[in-house]
Formats: C-alpha cells, structure tokens, sequence
C-alpha cells in the first residue's frame, strides 16, 4: 500500500471465490509468479494444529494468544478490523487476539525494531516495496506463505498480478529455507495479503462545484479549468496539507501518472529509464504552479495531513486529492455533499490513470508460535464474508464481495467501487513511487517538501530523484535483479 496513514463468523468452505474477470485483468503489471508450494503442496501433513485435509484449525491449538500490530486506526478500517476480530474469537474461543494500532508513521518507525527482537507479533501489516518488505525478508523476519496460498486458496481468490505486489524474489539458499535472501519485490515467494484496494481519488463537495456554477468535470482540462473558477469565487480549490512529507507524494504521483503513467509504472517497477525526464519535470512544474496560482494552500508544508482532510470535511476546500482509506472518515461529516472520483483522463470517456494498487500486506513474522493460527486469522480477515464487511463499513475491499453490488452506484461508496473496477478494467493503476528503491521515500518526500517551499526547481526535483534511482538501479542490474524466472 505504499505511503498513506493509510469478516466473518461463518463456516470456510473449499469453493473458489469468483473473482471479477475486469479485476483480474487489471494490474497487469507484473508477470504471474509460479514458487513451489503455491498449491498447497508443502503444508503440514494432516493440517497441522489438529486440522484435516491440509487446513489448519485453529480451534485444536490450544489456548493461544496472536498479537497483531496494524495501522487501521481510521474511523473505517478501525470498525471493520475490530468487528473482523471480535467474530474470529468468537469462532475459535481457545484464540485471544491481541492487537497493538498504530498510525502509519508510527507503525514504520517501530516495526523493524519489535520484529528483531526476542518477542516478536505474530502477524504485522508492512509496506511493500523495497524500504519495508524486502528489507525485513532479507532480514529474515517475514515467513514466507506460498504453501498458505494454495491451502487457502489464495491464488484463486487474488489475481496473481495482487499477489505478486507482495512478493519478494529468493536471494540464496537461507530465502528458500524460509528466511534472510531477498532481492526483487514483484516476484518470487509469497510473503504477505492485502485486504483493501485503494488508489489516490479525487474527492470533491458537490456543494462547492454547485455554488461556483461547475460541474463534476468528466475530463482532465474541464477539472484543471475549474480551478480558476472556484479561486475566482473566493474558495480554496484544493485543500492539501504536507507537514507529514509524505501526502506530497501522493499528489506528485498524479500528475507525473497524468503525463505518463505506463513510463512511472516501468521506473518503479525497475525496468525504466528512471526520473530525469520530461514527464516528472512536467508533474513538478504544475505542482510549483498550482501553488503559485492559490489552487493550493501557500502554507501546506505546515499543515498536518489530518488537519487538511478535517478542513476539507468542514467545507474548506472544493477538493482533495487522497486515498480512498479516508472514505469512511469524510463521508461521516459530508453525507451527500462527498463525491469521488479516479484523476480524470484526458478525454471524456478515455482511461484514468492514478497511484494506488493495495493496502499494506498482512504478514506473518518468522518467529511467530502460532504460523497456522496466524495463516488462518489472514484467510479470515480476507475471505468473502471480510470483504461484506469492509463495503459495510465503507473500506474497498481488494477483491470486491457480493455487498459491493448492493450499494448505490450515486453514493460516494458506489463511485469509489466503480472507479476502483474501472481503473483495473482499463489497466490504470500506478504502483506508489516510494516502493522504487530502499531510501526512496526520503529522497521523494524531502524533495518535495523543497520544491513546494521553491528551495529547488522541477528540474533540480528530477535529477534528486534519479541520484536515488539510479544508482540503485544500476547495482540491482549488475547483480542479476530481476534474472529470476517469473514461472517454475
């Protein structure tokens, strides 16, 4: 899930969640990943923990308590993960979960240090990508879940091109033991699930496009020329606070998507020319120039990222540029007034393009006591019946359920479903640039943070980005990144 601060009571069966053949389409960014096990055929003879036919049942583990470290601590995330959690312990009574929530910054500064040490989580949300899940799996601190996947089906459930966002490849013999090794996120063995999609949203208050006389734009100029209209009208066009450094990151990926999406998903994904181009420098000359113009707040860099979305669920600001993770928290305050959208294509009725993919992967540490257990509570936060209950609680599920159909397709959770399919139908999600390289996300969120103050200019922006890059790159390619086979 790249940078953002960011089910069920019911019997499994063994029957194949249906997942939407747009959906699976979609993403396709990643060549499909076959690593043994993935069929389930290393799993423990007789299910371990009691289990029969391969499935592990927690309710033979005896008295058991999971600790779980998570950053769904926003209004809807948090609903749905303590209701996910109070309906698994109902299931299986011998389990205690204990559940330590932590905000996105927080969760990234503490995590390394708790999975080192001798009392490690049991299962931990990490972000994919380089600077968090390569490194912890080089580190050895993440187990690897192919055979879970093929016991649980995961590999049916999930389009592989999701699965392999949290896949890290094999980096010598300690990797296929299960720890250390490391080298390529995308492919190789299996280390983690995710359960929302998400992607970087254009939120807007129906109220304040109606009183400056607009529309909701269908095309990138109508929404680009409405930002004049709405400063002319004396109101702020779109809100945007950067104290955090990392919102930034998120609105720059926008606009170099917007100019060139297919060239910013090769750069991140390690087979592009990087970022001293026309497209970034373009991204950050617009940026540079939306704050020039007031379309942006002047003081953005001291305003927290809380406060920007607070403010714009006040109604200050016509528009907000963020991930659908705050769905649930602007729709409580707006009702009717929230409305969202994918960034807009350039033509009406053309492909948008945005940021996003899915949220941080849920993942088992290596030290953990309880593996089975741990493999069965992801399979239970992610199954059918979980992804009901996320739509219910206004959280998008990565693979959408049944509930999904129900909603009403003018309510904000009906247009944020729509775009979410939309976007994987017409292949148009950008993986997030901070999953480029292992300090990526300093070099970016500084950058910007420089630029938006007019420290440095686009240019000066660009070549920062490829002083990072790459380097990295370059060593990554020298020593054979990305030779690994995509099949076995």
């Amino acid at each position: 899930m790249g940078l953002r601060n960011k089910g069920g009571g019911r019997q499994r069966t063994r029957t194949r969640t249906l997942v939407p053949a747009a959906l699976a389409a979609g993403l396709a960014v990643i060549a499909a990943g076959c690593v043994p096990g993935t069929d389930g055929s290393g799993a423990v003879e007789g299910g371990g923990a009691g289990g029969t036919g391969g499935v592990p049942d927690p309710s033979k583990a005896g008295n058991v308590t999971l600790t779980v470290w998570d950053q769904e601590v926003r209004g809807g995330q948090h609903a749905e993960i303590e209701q996910l959690n109070k309906e698994f312990q109902e299931k299986y009574p011998n389990v205690k979960i204990k559940r330590v929530s932590r905000s996105f910054d927080d969760l990234k500064t503490t995590l390394k240090l708790a999975l080192s040490g001798n009392n490690p989580p049991d299962v931990v949300q990490a972000n994919q990508g380089y600077p968090d899940m390569v490194a912890f799996v080089q580190a050895g601190l993440l187990m690897p879940l192919d055979n879970y996947a093929g016991i649980y089906d995961w590999n049916t459930r999930y389009p592989s091109t999701l699965l392999n966002l949290n896949r890290v490849s094999a980096g010598g013999t300690a990797q296929a033991e299960g720890s250390g090794g490391g080298k390529q996120f995308g492919t190789g063995r299996l280390y983690g699930i995710s359960q929302t999609g998400e992607f970087i949203g254009l939120y807007y208050n129906k109220e304040k496009l109606a009183d400056a006389g607009l529309e909701p734009p269908k095309t990138w100029k109508e929404f680009t020329d409405g930002l004049q209209t709405l400063k002319d009208e004396g109101e702020l066009p779109i809100q945007f606070g950067n104290l955090d450094q990392w919102p930034a990151i998120h609105n720059f990926g926008v606009l170099q998507d917007h100019f060139n999406a297919a060239e910013s998903r090769d750069t991140v994904l390690g087979r592009g020319d990087g970022f001293d181009n026309a497209h970034t420098k373009d991204a950050a000359a617009l940026l540079v120039d939306w704050i020039d113009k007031g379309y942006l707040p002047k003081d953005a860099n001291g305003l927290g990222y809380d406060a920007a979305y607070k403010k714009f669920a006040g109604g200050d600001g016509a528009y907000l540029i963020a991930g659908t993770w705050l769905q649930a928290d602007l729709k409580k305050p707006m009702g009717d007034k929230l409305g969202v959208m994918a960034p807009l294509p350039a033509t009406a009725g053309g492909n948008p393009v945005t940021t996003g993919g899915q949220g941080l992967s849920w993942s088992v540490t290596s030290k953990s006591a309880h593996p089975e257990v741990a493999a069965a509570y992801l399979d239970f936060i992610t199954d059918e019946h979980a992804a009901d209950v996320m739509t219910k609680h206004g959280v998008l599920p990565a693979v959408p359920g049944k509930a999904a159909d129900e909603v009403d397709p003018d309510s904000a959770d009906g247009q944020m479903i729509a775009a979410w399919k939309r976007l994987n139908e017409d292949d148009g999600l950008v993986p997030y640039l901070d999953y480029a390289t292992p300090t990526f996300y300093d070099t970016a969120s500084a950058g910007l943070q420089d630029l938006i103050a007019g420290k440095i200019s686009p240019e000066e922006f660009a070549q920062k980005l490829q002083d990072d890059y790459g380097p990295f790159m370059e060593k990554q390619r020298g020593d054979g990144a990305g030779s690994e086979p995509a099949g076995s």
